[in-house]
């Protein structure tokens, strides 16, 4: 916030050509604290003045003057400025303590809605690791994005639909059993699927068989459709065990399928618009000029595609919600797809198209290398989480044996572990699943985090805090780098939406409760004097902690 305020006076003092944007991106933050907390670099400036950094700062600094501003100095071509500590210390714990949760909140999304398109898991599939990303990318930014003032929409598009059902029914006619599939529905469906592509690396007729199973579900033939819609049941049963578990909950759950008897209408739109052209008896989009491959709509059997079913699902959308976002929460190996889906769509003629976003991530690896359930090589989420809280369970018991609601609270560590591991990596970058880095319970962790939230309330309690006797007014040079973590909540929350990265977040935290646990050590919080002041900075740092945390989807215990 200060940045903001130093960027806009320095703006101000330096002329109308230099906007508070472009003095805003030279602002620095120091890393010794004997050069201040915002440093303003003037060496771009000599260039164009004519005048030597240190002069151009010396002017600077006896010029620049505002509430916030303790003192400045100069140092080498820098403008080294130190904030009035008290003035800001008050103002934060004041403006925390009157908005408590609210702290942090924004309406650059006033009257806007974004739609979010997220986890969308296979059907007859076991939830993996690979759809964990999704899934809790998509649930962190929908948060960030209604404290950002905006009404979000999530959907979970379930993959329902395609030719790798053609595959599974003609795997389950080869080799499936009613009641293997009855006692262990996922499992049993995997165990098929694994292997009709492991033997139709032999005897490619059965690559045949699969195609012409999707063109029976697409005709409607009455055994496929029986069978698919059975798997489907099963599915979505056990998908929905894993949601609750993760704390996700969806606006609408929709499978490609709904959009099976509506594609026409968006075919016809394409002949209409004479966008669609055959090659080699595909029906295709071209997209030379935007120097991309051809949009496939239809094959050459016939058969739809998902390009043809993401296009309908978005006029659909729109239709319904009159997004201002449309984010698809999407591993990166389909960015070329959603390139083309956007292109297709405003060469179609809708204005919102612009509106489509592709939110990309990296792949969830195991051993360096990709999962893949065709090559039954992927670790279950299902499994990853049921580790998690049972290694959540073992150290409970062995640290804190009496604890009250201890189920309760192994649940609420060991799917936090989970959740944090995934969401403290940028999301562009792959990670690699680990189960014992996940379950690490120090360092970078959810339980750290966790933790640091647990003293906090153990403080709270023992000092006997009461809000109504809370003390805004804080003279302590030791709680310095904590007030200025505090202060910067409001803008990460606006960045981790804006940049659509709740890394930025996750990181934020880990960094805040770093300079708690400092200041935690260099203080006997108890002490008589000065307590209720310090009582109310950690109460403060307990709203921001919890409040960060529950972006990201993960709870806080009050006792571990």
């Amino acid at each position: 916030m200060e940045k903001h305020l130093i960027a806009l006076q320095l703006s101000h003092l330096l002329g109308e050509e230099y906007d508070r944007e472009w003095v805003y991106n030279l602002l620095e933050t120091p890393k010794q604290s004997d050069h201040g907390d915002i440093a303003f670099p003037c060496f771009q400036l000599s260039k164009i003045l004519r005048k030597s950094p240190a002069a151009i700062a010396e002017e600077l600094a006896s010029r620049l003057k505002h509430e916030t501003i303790e003192k400045v100095q100069t140092a080498g071509g820098y403008l080294n400025i130190f904030l009035n500590q008290t003035f800001i210390a008050e103002h934060t714990l004041k403006q925390i303590l009157s908005e408590k949760s609210s702290y942090g909140s924004n309406t650059n999304g006033k009257n806007k809605t974004v739609v979010l398109d997220m986890s969308a898991p296979n059907i007859a599939k076991p939830f993996s690791m690979g759809h964990l990303r999704s899934t809790v990318i998509g649930n962190a930014l929908a948060n960030l994005a209604e404290k950002s003032g905006y009404t979000t929409v999530k959907i979970n598009y379930i993959g329902d639909y395609g030719t790798q059902f053609g595959k599974l029914l003609a795997a389950y006619k080869r080799w499936g059993k009613e009641e293997l599939v009855k006692a262990d529905p996922l499992t049993e469906l995997t165990r098929i699927y694994v292997q009709f592509h492991n033997e139709a690396k032999e005897d490619p007729r059965l690559i045949g068989e699969g195609r012409e199973w999707f063109k029976k579900l697409e005709n409607q033939d009455e055994e496929a459709v029986k069978l698919w819609k059975w798997f489907k049941e099963e599915s979505l049963e056990e998908f929905e065990n894993i949601y609750r578990l993760l704390g996700v909950s969806f606006d609408l759950t929709r499978g490609e399928a709904y959009y099976n008897d509506k594609m026409e209408e968006t075919i016809q739109l394409l002949i209409e618009k004479d966008l669609l052209t055959e090659s080699e008896g595909a029906q295709v989009v071209r997209l030379d000029e935007e120097g991309m491959p051809p949009c496939l709509i239809k094959k050459s059997n016939g058969t739809s595609i998902y390009a043809t079913r993401d296009l309908t699902a978005a006029v659909d959308r729109y239709q319904n919600y009159q997004f201002d976002e449309a984010l698809y929460v999407v591993g990166h190996e389909q960015s070329l797809h959603f390139q083309q889906v956007k292109h297709v769509l405003s060469k179609m003629g809708f204005t919102w198209a612009d509106s489509v976003k592709h939110i990309s991530f990296g792949m969830m690896l195991q051993g360096g290398k990709k999962m893949s359930t065709r090559q039954g090589k992927t670790v279950l989420l299902k499994q990853a989480l049921e580790e998690a809280v049972a290694q959540a369970q073992s150290n409970i018991e062995a640290k804190n044996p009496s604890l009250n609601n201890k189920e309760e609270t192994t649940k609420q560590v060991g799917v936090g572990a989970v959740i944090f591991h995934d969401l403290k990596h940028d999301r562009r970058n792959d990670v690699e699943f680990s189960l014992d880095d996940m379950l690490t319970f120090e360092g970078n962790t959810a339980p750290y985090l966790q933790y640091a939230y647990v003293r906090t309330c153990s403080i709270l309690n023992k000092g006997t805090f009461e809000l109504k006797n809370a003390a805004a007014s804080l003279n302590d040079e030791d709680a310095w780098p904590l007030i200025k973590q505090l202060r910067l909540f409001p803008e990460t929350v606006k960045q981790a939406y804006s940049s659509y990265d709740p890394s930025k977040l996750a990181k934020y935290l880990l960094d805040t409760a770093k300079s708690f646990n400092q200041y935690y050590a260099s203080k006997r919080i108890l002490a008589e004097d000065h307590l209720n002041q310090r009582l109310t900075l950690i109460f403060c740092f307990s709203i921001v902690l919890k409040e960060g945390l529950s972006l990201l989807g993960i709870e806080t215990p009050e006792e571990m």
